[in-house]
């Protein structure tokens, strides 16, 4: 695991992507290829599933270093990583090991059968997770240790995307960036395949679920003007729910979200589909909730999201549909490379003649010029959508995030006043501050919680805020602070829904702090009468 601990200091150390790329490529040539496998597994957000419970590792971390566990918890609350506690916290030994990435992994899901703490009747050493892991830290240097427990954990982060690594990768083997994109989407793991099958292979067709690469939009920057003659755009809405794409290949469907996730099982209404369109089909579009002519909105689509089973009673209550707006396979031939116009004539044909009530084409919003876009786009919350989609008719389907042939037009937030009433300390190299906070509004005397945000200020503001928490707090709640009510912000948000879980009613869709309204004192706020107008007209 040297090389991958040498690996992970490089990246850490270095925001050009530039020195990122070369690292990876002086890696993978000098690495093996379970090595190789194994580190393209973890920089694709496919890591060895957990084997041991976080709670024993603070608990066996804190005997090992001879603290109390309260003091742990203390110091784990100040570094704001678990892994970096815990290899902080143990004496700071040299590494002893030799054995290579691959093999740690190994040694990792190895734990999940053990007994956890109690010896077995056997005289025979490492026989628990707690001896073993234990062991392990014996052997390993402190940046190791990070390493190894950052991988024991799952909460894996190394700066790197997926894009970057397959770059690398490209430069390394050989093959075409695209087609490496491709070879690793799907529900492929390390565990059952080998460097040679996933990369090297050479025809990776034949995985017949396997999806595209996702197309991504950049949120438009300039004034639409700037994009050029209207004669060359064509304009969708941009519908609020589950971007998927549809695969009908050798009479078998599959449903696959934008996460690389196989989701086939979470909508079964659209098995009918594997009738109604022809092999060799791969649709991209939106999954969203769906009844009588409309959208139903992200928030009954949401009451299906991470569900194991779903039930008749929720396939009633939330019923879905795939709004189609790309086609990327017909015949079983990828059309990727052909312009906008024609994958859409061809998707509008195919569309129609499913005849399936479970897939439209997302029709296309009519304009003579860009001032008719401007009054669509104010009026896109009318049509249940959050703005719009402009693309290129002679754009080509790309991968990953590329400007240029698709932007995306959303709609100005809603947003409202409201005090800052709880705060909590945040995570890595926000660990000391205060930047995770609750908002209230008025209902009559009384403030009531309503939403969290996270981000949207300055850090000069974070530090200004938290400077005020700790200088106003009036109770604590273990980690949570209450602090008097005299800030105000004004939150933005995407959406808003009816909700029973939440005390004010309602929850919003992607809040966050737009301003800081130092000109309005709390009274001023908005109250939960406001947010009930807001909830008639959008909700």
């Amino acid at each position: 695991m040297k090389n991958f601990v040498h690996l992970f200091t490089q990246l850490d150390q270095t925001t050009k992507t530039l020195k990122k790329v070369a690292a990876l490529v002086d890696y993978f040539n000098d690495t093996s290829e379970e090595d190789k496998l194994w580190t393209i597994a973890i920089l694709s957000h496919r890591k060895p599933k957990r084997t041991v419970r976080t709670a024993l590792l603070r608990e066996w971390s804190a005997a090992a270093a001879n603290v109390p566990l309260w003091l742990f918890e203390e110091s784990y609350h100040i570094v704001g990583d678990l892994a970096e506690t815990m290899a902080l916290m143990h004496p700071n030994l040299e590494s002893k090991h030799d054995k290579s990435l691959s093999e740690w992994i190994d040694f990792i899901i190895e734990l999940k059968d053990l007994e956890e703490q109690v010896s077995p009747s056997s005289s025979d050493a490492l026989q628990t997770k707690k001896e073993r892991v234990l062991w392990a830290w014996n052997q390993l240097d402190e940046t190791e240790r990070f390493v190894f427990n950052k991988l024991m954990t799952g909460g894996w982060r190394v700066g790197v995307s997926q894009k970057l690594m397959t770059r690398a990768l490209a430069k390394h083997s050989g093959i075409e960036e695209n087609t490496l994109s491709h070879r690793l989407m799907g529900n492929w793991r390390a565990e059952t395949t080998s460097y040679h099958q996933l990369i090297v292979a050479s025809d990776p067709a034949d995985k017949i679920s396997q999806p595209y690469p996702f197309y991504l939009a950049y949120a438009i920057e300039v004034d639409p003007q700037e994009l050029g003659n209207t004669d060359t755009w064509m304009a969708e809405r941009k519908w609020d729910g589950i971007r998927g794409q549809l695969i009908v290949r050798e009479n078998q469907l599959f449903v696959w979200s934008r996460g690389e996730e196989l989701v086939t099982d979470k909508f079964p209404e659209f098995e009918m589909l594997t009738k109604a369109l022809p092999n060799g089909t791969v649709i991209d579009g939106e999954i969203i909730a769906y009844e009588n002519g409309q959208p139903l909105g992200f928030n009954v689509l949401q009451s299906r999201i991470g569900r194991k089973n779903v039930s008749k009673a929720i396939l009633k209550k939330a019923p879905v549909l795939m709004i189609a707006y790309d086609l990327l396979e017909i015949n079983g031939i990828d059309i990727r490379e052909k312009p906008m116009h024609y994958r859409r004539s061809e998707l509008e044909k195919l569309v129609k003649e499913s005849a399936s009530e479970k897939l439209l084409i997302s029709e296309l919003v009519e304009f003579r010029n860009w001032e008719d876009l401007v009054k669509e786009r104010a009026n896109s919350r009318q049509h249940h959508a959050e703005g719009l989609m402009l693309k290129h008719k002679n754009g080509t389907y790309k991968v990953g995030r590329k400007k240029g042939d698709w932007w995306k037009w959303k709609v100005d937030p809603l947003t409202i006043d409201a005090v800052l009433i709880y705060a909590m300390r945040g995570h890595g190299r926000m660990a000391n501050l205060y930047t995770d906070y609750t908002f209230a509004v008025w209902k009559g005397d009384e403030l009531v919680p309503f939403t969290k945000a996270y981000s949207g200020l300055t850090d000069k503001e974070i530090n200004q805020v938290d400077a005020f928490v700790k200088r106003n707090t009036v109770d604590r709640f273990g980690p949570v602070r209450s602090v008097k009510a005299e800030l105000v912000f004004e939150i933005a948000f995407e959406g808003i829904a009816r909700s029973s879980r939440h005390k004010s009613g309602v929850a919003l869709r992607f809040p966050r702090m737009f301003r800081w309204r130092k000109d309005k004192p709390a009274n001023e706020a908005n109250t939960l009468d406001d947010l009930e107008k807001l909830l008639n007209l959008y909700g």
